[in-house]
C-alpha cells in the first residue's frame, strides 16, 4: 500500500485526532531512514488538499475539522461559491468579505462559518489558497495617466487589476491585453500586474475570439519539440505493423461525419448475420500507436485535454500531421484502428463482442447531410451515387431504432434542444444563424458509439483493471424536490424524488413534448442534474441510465479515450503486470481530473464565442422586430428566445404599461393593475433595443 493511502486510512479511523509529525511517524511505525519520505508525502498531500496542517502543526483530514477543499467559483458581485472536490457535497456560499484574497477558480480550503456542512444554507470563509488559477488574465486596458487598470473579460474575476506606469508594456486605452499578476489581492487591495501581451483594439476584427482563446489558456501553437516529434511519424503504414493486426480492409467500412470535419476518429461497419442478428463493427483511430506515454506529444495532449471547436477555427489536441493526417480515418487509405465487433440481437442486447487491433480502408467518407437525404428524403441522385451502400444505411437505421428503443425502455434521458450553426464571412463577421435538429444519420452514430462505449466499459470493469470511466452521478435529491415543486404548478409530478430513477425524468420530458412549458421544464431538468466527468471508478451514467460507461470513440480529440486505448492494448498484449497496475492506479485520478477541467474550459470557450457572435449578429439588427418565446422570468424582467436561438432581455423598466410583480412560484410577471401575465412559454413580439457586444448581452422591448 502506498504511504499516502496508509496515512489516509489511519486518519479516517474513528479514534484519530490531529497529530504532530513525530506522533504520526511513531503511530505508522516509520523508520528513521524513511522520515524524509514521510515529510515529502505529507507536504504533497497538504498541497493537494487531502490533509490539513493546523497552525499548531498537527495533521488531520479537512472534513473532520469542519473544513472543505474545493475550487472557488467567483461572481461579478464579488461573492463566490466553493465547489467541493467531493462531488457528493453541496456548494458553499462565500461572502465577499470572507474571500481573503482568493480569486475565481483558485483551489482553496474553506471553514464553515454558518449552518453545518452539506446543507443548502452553509456559508464559509477561505482560510487557505492551495493553488492559484489566474496567473494571467485577459481584459481591457484603461489608462489613467500615472497608472492603469485591466478590467477582466471574465466577470467572475470581479476586481480590476492595477498596473503601474512602468508595467504598461506599450498598452493603450481600449486595447485587449494579457496581464500577468505580480501581486495577489489582499483584503480590500486589488491585485497588481504587468502587461505581457497586446491582443489588439477591442473593436478590431479577430481580437474578440483571440481574447477568449487567451482567457481560457487555449494554446494555438504547438511547442517546437511536439511538432518535431509529429513530423517524424511516417505517412505510410509499414507492413511490419499491419501483419500483427486483424486485416479488415475487405470489409465495407464507412465514416459518417459533419461536412467540415477533418479529424475522423470513428468508422462503422454492419452485417446482418444468418441468425438474424447484426454484427456491428466500430473502428476507432489507433492514436496510441503514434503517441507514446510521457512523450512530448503525450504531455502536450494531456495539458490540452481536448480539441476545442470554435466557430472559425479548431484548436486541436494533437498536431495536424496526426489529427487530420495519419490518424484520421480518411477515405480509401490504410489506417490503424482499435476495433470493437459486437453481435447484437433484435432486442438490442450485445450477445457477443471482441475488442482487437486492426487495419481498415474505408470505402467512403459520408456526411450526415448525404445519409439523411438518402434515408429521410429518398434522394434519387444520392441513392444512385452510393447505390452499393444504400442497403447498408437502411440496415443501420433499423439497428439504430432497436438500440434507441432499448435505451429509452431502461430510462435514458434524451434532451432534444435545437442546435445552432453560425455562419461567418471571410472576415469573421456573422452573416446567418441557422438551427437544426439531429437527423437519422446523427442518431445512427450516436447509438452505435453509446453501445460501443458501454461494451468497452463493462468489459474493463469485470476485468478489474485500472481504467478511466465517464461518470454522471445521481442528482441531488434537494434539486429534484425543487424541480418537482415547480412542475407541480403545471400539473405534473415526478415519481420517487428521494431515490430518483432516470426513467421518472424521461417520462416527465415525454409528457411536456410540444407543450408551451417544454422549454422551461427541459432546461430546469437539465440544470438539476450533475455534470458528467471522468473518474477512475465506475460510478454509472445517470443520464444514459447506463451502469458502465466510458469514452472510447474519439482519441484524436479527447485525452481519456487515448489513455484507455493504451490500457486496452496493454491488456491485449499481456503487459498489465502488478507494477504497471500500481502505476496506473496512481496516475489515473490526475488524468481524470485534468481531463474534466480542460473539458469545462473548452465548453466555456465554445459557448462564449457563440454568445459573442450572436451579439455581433444582433448589433446589425437594432430596431428590427421578431417573434419569440419567453424562456425565463426574473424579478427584473424576462428573457425571450427567438427562432434562431438568440436570447435577449426585456427589462421591467421598459414595460411601461403597468407595474409588474414577480411571481416566483409560477415563474411569471403579473401587472399590478391590469393583471396582465407574462409566463415562460408565452409567445411575444419584440424589437431589438440595444446590444452590448463586450458583455454579450441583448436588450429587447415589447411590441404591442
Amino acid at each position: 500500500m502506498k504511504l499516502s493511502d496508509r496515512i489516509l486510512e489511519y486518519m479516517k479511523e474513528e479514534a484519530y485526532s490531529p497529530m504532530l509529525f513525530q506522533e504520526l511517524a511513531d503511530a505508522l511505525n516509520i523508520e528513521e531512514s524513511k522520515l524524509d519520505e514521510l515529510k515529502e508525502t505529507l507536504e504533497h498531500m497538504e498541497a493537494e488538499g487531502l490533509i490539513v496542517k493546523t497552525r499548531k502543526k498537527r495533521y488531520g483530514l479537512p472534513e473532520r475539522m469542519n473544513l472543505i477543499v474545493g475550487r472557488l467559483q467567483g461572481s461579478k458581485k464579488g461573492f463566490g461559491f466553493l465547489i467541493p472536490d467531493n462531488p457528493n457535497m453541496k456548494d458553499i456560499y462565500i461572502p465577499v468579505e470572507n474571500l481573503n484574497g482568493a480569486m475565481h477558480n483558485d483551489k482553496v480550503i474553506a471553514r464553515i462559518t454558518k449552518a453545518s456542512i452539506d446543507t443548502m444554507r452553509s456559508e464559509g470563509e477561505i482560510i487557505r489558497i492551495l493553488k492559484r488559477a489566474n496567473e494571467k488574465v485577459v481584459g481591457t486596458f484603461e489608462n489613467c495617466k500615472k497608472y492603469g487598470f485591466v478590467v477582466p473579460d471574465d466577470q467572475r474575476i470581479y476586481q480590476d487589476i492595477f498596473v503601474s506606469r512602468e508595467d504598461f508594456g506599450g498598452a493603450k486605452n481600449g486595447y485587449k491585453v494579457v496581464v500577468e499578476i505580480t501581486q495577489w489581492p489582499e483584503g480590500r487591495r486589488n491585485p497588481e500586474g504587468r502587461v505581457i501581451e497586446i491582443l489588439g483594439h477591442k473593436n478590431d476584427v479577430g481580437t474578440d475570439i483571440l481574447s477568449i482563446i487567451r482567457g481560457h489558456n487555449l494554446p494555438e501553437e504547438f511547442p517546437q519539440e511536439v511538432e518535431a516529434q509529429a513530423n517524424k511519424i511516417p505517412d505510410e503504414i509499414s507492413e511490419d505493423i499491419i501483419k500483427n493486426r486483424r486485416d479488415l480492409r475487405d470489409r465495407v467500412i464507412v465514416t459518417i461525419d459533419g461536412e467540415d470535419a477533418k479529424d475522423l476518429d470513428d468508422a462503422i461497419s454492419l452485417e446482418v448475420l444468418p441468425n438474424g442478428n447484426y454484427l456491428l463493427g466500430v473502428h476507432i483511430a489507433d492514436v496510441s500507436q503514434y503517441v507514446f506515454e510521457n512523450s512530448y506529444l503525450d504531455k502536450e495532449a494531456l495539458k490540452r485535454g481536448t480539441s476545442v471547436y470554435l466557430l472559425d477555427r479548431v484548436i486541436p489536441m494533437l498536431p495536424k500531421k496526426l489529427s487530420n493526417g495519419v490518424c484520421s480515418l480518411n477515405p480509401k487509405v490504410d489506417r490503424l484502428t482499435l476495433s470493437c465487433d459486437m453481435e447484437i440481437d433484435n432486442k438490442g442486447n450485445v450477445v457477443k463482442y471482441d475488442i482487437f487491433e486492426s487495419v481498415i480502408k474505408t470505402k467512403e467518407r459520408m456526411t450526415y447531410e448525404a445519409v439523411n437525404k438518402i434515408l429521410e428524403e429518398d434522394d434519387e441522385e444520392l441513392k444512385e451515387r452510393y447505390k452499393d451502400l444504400v442497403e447498408l444505411f437502411k440496415n443501420m437505421e433499423k439497428l439504430m431504432n432497436i438500440l434507441r428503443k432499448k435505451r429509452m425502455l431502461r430510462g435514458s434521458i434524451d434532451f432534444d434542444f435545437k442546435e445552432t450553426k453560425i455562419i461567418l464571412d471571410e472576415k469573421g463577421k456573422p452573416v446567418e444563424i441557422k438551427t437544426y435538429r439531429r437527423g437519422t444519420s446523427e442518431k445512427i452514430i450516436e447509438e452505435f458509439m453509446i453501445v460501443c462505449n458501454e461494451t468497452v466499459a463493462e468489459h474493463m470493469y469485470w476485468k478489474e483493471l485500472p481504467f478511466v470511466y465517464r461518470v454522471h452521478e445521481d442528482p441531488d435529491p434537494e434539486k429534484i424536490m425543487a424541480l418537482n415543486e415547480l412542475v407541480h404548478n403545471f400539473g405534473y409530478s415526478i415519481k420517487g424524488t428521494d431515490e430518483i430513477h432516470p426513467k421518472a425524468l424521461q417520462q416527465l420530458l415525454e409528457k411536456i413534448t410540444g407543450k408551451r412549458e417544454e422549454r422551461l421544464i427541459s432546461t430546469l431538468t437539465l440544470r438539476s442534474l450533475q455534470k458528467a466527468r471522468y473518474d477512475g471508478a465506475s460510478l454509472g451514467h445517470f443520464g444514459l441510465a447506463s451502469k458502465y460507461y466510458c469514452h472510447f470513440t474519439s482519441p484524436i480529440r479527447r485525452y481519456p479515450d487515448l489513455m484507455i486505448h493504451r490500457i486496452i492494448k496493454e491488456d491485449i498484449h499481456g503487459k498489465l503486470n502488478e507494477k504497471r497496475i500500481k502505476e496506473l492506479n496512481e496516475i489515473i485520478p490526475k488524468i481524470a481530473e485534468q481531463s474534466s477541467i480542460r473539458e469545462r474550459a473548452a465548453e466555456e470557450a465554445e459557448r462564449e464565442v457563440e454568445d459573442l457572435k450572436k451579439a455581433e449578429y444582433m448589433a446589425e439588427r437594432i430596431g428590427e422586430e421578431y417573434e419569440g418565446i419567453i424562456s425565463s422570468v426574473t424579478s427584473f424582467g424576462f428573457f425571450v428566445e427567438l427562432e434562431n436561438t438568440v436570447e435577449g432581455l426585456v427589462h421591467v423598466s421598459h414595460m411601461e404599461d403597468d407595474f409588474y410583480i414577480f411571481d416566483e412560484v409560477n415563474h411569471a410577471l403579473i401587472g399590478e393593475r391590469k393583471r396582465k401575465l407574462y409566463r415562460i412559454g408565452d409567445t411575444v413580439r419584440v424589437r431589438v433595443l440595444s446590444v452590448d457586444i463586450a458583455n454579450r448581452s441583448i436588450d429587447f422591448v415589447l411590441v404591442d
